[in-house]
């Protein structure tokens, strides 16, 4: 597969950096940008010059926005697909079972799916000025597998509720402080940063870590039956007129009415 939507590149020391690019969308997803991130996670899984891997986004805007939601309002769905569907189920899984460290480096706003993308990384570095959050329910949508579950076992349950249900954006410092990010740099030592971690982790023993990796997953490998649920369900509910008003509502920049549909 050529690569279009993101980049992907090794660098010395045993990293290699993947790079949502999309920056005119703000990083947001569409389904070919999913197929060609499981392929360069397939692609790092399968290297022996690969010890780690950093996430980021193009340009200090956006780590990625999500899916892409104008995109789906035009046509109803992410887009067309290697496999003929849409597989941001299996990037997650991916991201967890690459036995490799994955660290996001979040250069912007982190927000919708892409808010998910970076909880599922096992280290996350983030920007000054980078702002988290979700948007699920303004905009048609849930994650109600890890992007919420396991969500709530990183940051408590109070904290995970608060960021589904009132939707607000927070700032780096407030994700640091929530034990969301691990680290707050500014822009230009990010990516430094990042690719340090990972160069760090490449001298340390590649099956220590796998078996590490695999330990920490397994208290919450649970959450993927729950994610088969979700994603089925929202499948057939981001088809319907209530999931549908939300992505009208972005692109024509106006507020939701969710009312009819209480």
């Amino acid at each position: 597969m050529k690569f279009t939507d993101i980049l992907y590149r090794v660098e010395d020391g045993g990293v290699a950096v993947i790079t949502i690019n999309r920056p005119e969308r703000m990083n947001a997803f569409r389904g070919r940008t999913v197929d060609e991130l499981i392929r360069a996670f397939k692609t790092a899984w399968a290297s022996r010059d690969v010890a780690a891997v950093v996430l980021t986004g193009a340009g200090n805007q956006a780590f990625c926005a999500g899916g892409d939601l104008k995109e789906r309002a035009e046509t109803g769905r992410y887009g067309e697909t290697e496999w003929g569907t849409f597989e941001i189920e299996r990037l997650h899984r991916i991201i967890r079972d690459i036995p490799k460290p994955v660290i996001a480096a979040v250069n912007g706003v982190a927000v919708g799916g892409g808010h998910v993308l970076h909880v599922l990384c096992d280290l996350t570095v983030a920007a000054s000025h980078a702002k988290f959050g979700q948007t699920g329910p303004k905009v048609g949508s849930f994650d109600a597998g890890f992007g919420s579950a396991y969500l709530a076992r990183v940051v408590g349950e109070k904290r995970a509720r608060q960021i589904w249900f009132l939707l607000d954006l927070f700032d780096a410092e407030t994700a640091e402080r929530w034990g969301l990010v691990n680290a707050v740099v500014p822009l230009e030592e990010l990516l430094p940063t990042a690719l340090a971690w990972g160069r760090k982790i490449a001298s340390y023993s590649p099956t220590a870590l796998r078996f590490l990796k695999h330990s920490f997953n397994a208290d919450t490998d649970h959450i993927g039956g729950i994610s088969h649920l979700a994603f089925d369900g929202l499948e057939l509910f981001s088809k319907s007129e209530e999931g549908m008003e939300g992505a009208h509502a972005f692109v024509e920049k106006r507020p939701p009415d969710f009312g009819r549909f209480r």
